[in-house]
């Protein structure tokens, strides 16, 4: 048969790459490959009690919900797109939170071991972690974009809509209830990510855009709201009050990372920053030599802007002779007052620049005070001055993540695989669906008088063993009246296996009942 090597080769041809991962994986993760052009691929595959809507990423939602629809360039790009936004999208404590909640339960609902009382608690830790939220992220945000488009998005018209969205692509159950009457349709806008939603229930709107270029202009909006364009003070508080790791840039390019807890400022001049650590310093992405976590494990804080002493001109830029006049030199005992107020005192140990401009400067013996109040004191080590006026931007997550490293997501405990040996009414009833994958699929087929009688052997065999496996029965039908004569797709046996389908439908919801009538009606 075909390599998977084959296909991924394909598929590569869109410009894509793929990696096999299991369950769900970190928000940062999943859209960092994803703007790196790499879809993740769930190896795990759904249950059959789960056949109309899985509850955790599986293969048949990355294999028939997204990647079918990457040829499209515009949609290609729009993801790549989106994926970029979600890697600067500030996130907050709530949201890691909800994460851990969310995938704990998809984990245990999935998991054949788990017993109903698990799996209501697991719902119950959802609920509540939902319902404590007190504001919505950046991160929540982008999110809901994501929902209402690659996962659950329309094209088209509202009368006469398409479906590109892998959630729907891969639900046999909710696509069906989206080109009905009963989910209501709405023109796709930025208004979307007003509109929250539950993973665990049919959705009841979904939005229509008018053409994959239409998610574009709308991404645009959402892209010029975030806190990585706007940057200052406004977005300062945005990161105070998510409480996580947020990346501060400076306009030096130098950048800190860690839980930002107090921005002080005049007006919307930023004057000084603090940060609970861990935390690191970094210069156009790269964590700068010693200035990681090791050193900086319980926080960071230093004032910035311009000097009083030259007013009119960047810390950064200033020339060789004004930092010899401030006795910035090293090993030389310095004086620092700013405009803000602050004062430094202390002795010059290092002075870093990039591009022939001055960026970090360490001191030994350094106090940090803004008039009778004392920021740094000598007997808390060496203290880090970074330098720079402005924030022209604040983004999600560390800088340099590969430095930096996990510190928010606890080590997940579940995984949506079962623990437990299958058991030998399992084992034989994976034998007979590949009985009936060779069947259906057997290179050269024998004569017809033959293959009816292996069919109805099979048959025979499978009302004994596993009468109640509606899915089985169902593919087992679909077979007898793609192989089998017209006259005997009346014999005894086939009449007395579509009997037993019709009376296993009867124990099932309206959920299951449509899934077997809508197989029923597609093989006929």
């Amino acid at each position: 048969g075909d390599s998977p090597d084959r296909f991924l080769n394909e598929f590569q041809k869109f410009g894509w790459g793929a990696v096999p991962v299991v369950g769900f994986i970190p928000p940062w993760a999943f859209i960092e490959f994803q703007a790196r052009k790499i879809l993740p691929i769930a190896t795990d595959m759904r249950s059959v009690e789960h056949i109309a809507y899985t509850p955790a990423p599986d293969i048949v939602h990355e294999a028939a919900g997204h990647a079918p629809i990457l040829p499209d360039r515009d949609y290609s790009d729009y993801l790549a797109y989106y994926a970029s936004l979600g890697t600067k999208a500030i996130y907050s404590q709530q949201d890691l939170r909800l994460y851990e909640a969310v995938r704990y339960l998809s984990d245990v609902k999935e998991k054949p071991e788990s017993t109903p009382a698990i799996i209501a608690d697991a719902e119950q830790k959802l609920k509540e972690t939902m319902a404590a939220f007190t504001f919505v992220s950046e991160q929540a945000l982008v999110a809901r974009m994501s929902w209402w488009t690659n996962e659950y998005g329309l094209v088209g018209s509202l009368k006469q809509p398409k479906i590109y969205g892998a959630g729907l692509l891969s639900s046999v159950a909710e696509s069906k209830l989206a080109m009905s009457d009963r989910v209501k349709k709405i023109p796709f806008s930025l208004d979307c990510i007003n509109f929250s939603y539950n993973i665990t229930e049919p959705q009841p709107q979904l939005f229509v855009a008018e053409s994959m270029q239409h998610l574009h202009d709308v991404l645009h909006e959402l892209d010029a709201t975030l806190a990585y364009r706007i940057g200052g003070l406004t977005s300062l508080k945005k990161a105070i009050d998510c409480q996580a790791v947020t990346t501060v840039c400076l306009d030096s390019k130098i950048a800190v990372s860690g839980r930002l807890i107090d921005a002080e400022h005049r007006g919307q001049r930023v004057d000084y920053l603090k940060f609970s650590g861990p935390a690191q310093i970094t210069y156009e992405g790269q964590e700068l030599q010693d200035q990681g976590i090791a050193r900086h494990p319980s926080g960071y804080s230093s004032p910035i802007g311009r000097l009083r002493d030259y007013p009119d001109t960047p810390f950064r830029r200033l020339p060789a002779d004004a930092l010899h006049r401030l006795n910035l030199v090293q090993g030389q005992e310095a004086n620092l007052r700013f405009v803000s107020g602050f004062e430094l005192q202390g002795r010059v140990l290092r002075m870093e620049r990039r591009h022939g401009e001055l960026v970090l400067i360490s001191f030994g013996a350094c106090t940090v005070k803004k008039g009778m109040q004392l920021y740094y004191d000598p007997s808390w080590g060496e203290f880090d001055l970074i330098i720079g006026d402005e924030i022209p931007s604040i983004y999600g997550g560390p800088a340099d993540r590969d430095a930096f490293g996990e510190h928010e997501i606890a080590e997940a405990k579940t995984s949506p695989a079962r623990e437990t040996p299958y058991s030998p009414a399992e084992l034989e009833l994976f034998l007979h669906y590949q009985s009936l994958h060779n069947l259906r699929d057997q290179k050269d087929p024998p004569s017809q008088q033959t293959l009816s009688a292996h069919l109805q052997d099979l048959v025979e065999k499978v009302l004994r063993d596993s009468p109640q496996e509606w899915l089985l029965l169902l593919e087992l039908y679909e077979l007898t009246q793609a192989k089998l004569t017209p006259s005997e797709r009346t014999a005894p046996w086939v009449l007395h296996l579509l009997s037993t389908l019709k009376g296993v439908r009867e124990r099932f919801d309206a959920t299951g009942q449509e899934l077997i009538d809508e197989g029923l009606r597609l093989i006929h």
